[in-house]
């Protein structure tokens, strides 16, 4: 095969690409389809709630972080804490990565690992004297950026509350004077 056969044979692969793309445009153009409109039929479900609540919502039940606490397995949290290791040194005398050693981090005073740079929000949070709790960790693991807003953390954060137990769990294995749990 020659120069000018592949030529031919590139310029029709190029060329039907081309034909196949400007239909798609001109397809689109002339059908542009709305979302929520259309044929169709909306049912609206009654609720299929059990039991005899004539309509009435059902509470969802929380559990207290003490109660979660109780029930917590510091092994589990062993394996949750491995998606925190590429950032956070979780070794006693450990050094500062990407985030701030956490070795003994509950009862510790925010932002008080000397030589990290920590946000703003956290340095105002140690100006004005707040440590980290059991409920301050739930909540700042929850959704850090709500917790603290500002934050450099980009971690989204972790859903389920008894993964954020257990890893709760291990952290206060991580330390020589332990911080006991939360009774309420």
């Amino acid at each position: 095969m020659n120069w000018i056969d592949l030529q031919k044979i590139f310029g029709a692969v190029l060329g039907t690409l081309l034909f196949i793309m400007a239909g798609g445009f001109l397809a689109e153009s002339i059908y542009h389809p709305v979302a929520g409109e259309g044929g169709g039929y909306t049912i609206e479900v009654a609720d299929a709630g059990h039991g005899d609540d004539h309509g009435e919502e059902a509470a969802v039940e929380e559990v207290s972080l003490a109660a979660l606490l109780a029930n917590a397995d510091a092994s589990k949290g062993e394996k949750v804490i491995k998606k925190c290791t590429a950032c956070h040194s979780f070794d006693e005398g450990g050094a500062n990565k990407v985030g701030p050693a956490l070795y003994d981090i509950v009862g510790r005073t925010i932002a008080g690992v000397d030589g990290f740079g920590y946000s703003d929000v956290f340095n105002e949070y140690k100006a004005e004297g707040r440590t980290w709790t059991y409920e301050d960790l739930d909540a700042f693991l929850l959704k850090p950026k709500d917790y603290a807003p500002g934050t450099k953390m980009s971690f989204a954060g972790l859903k389920k509350e008894t993964d954020r137990a257990d890893l709760l769990a291990y952290l206060q294995t991580l330390s020589a004077a332990p911080v006991a749990f939360p009774t309420e």
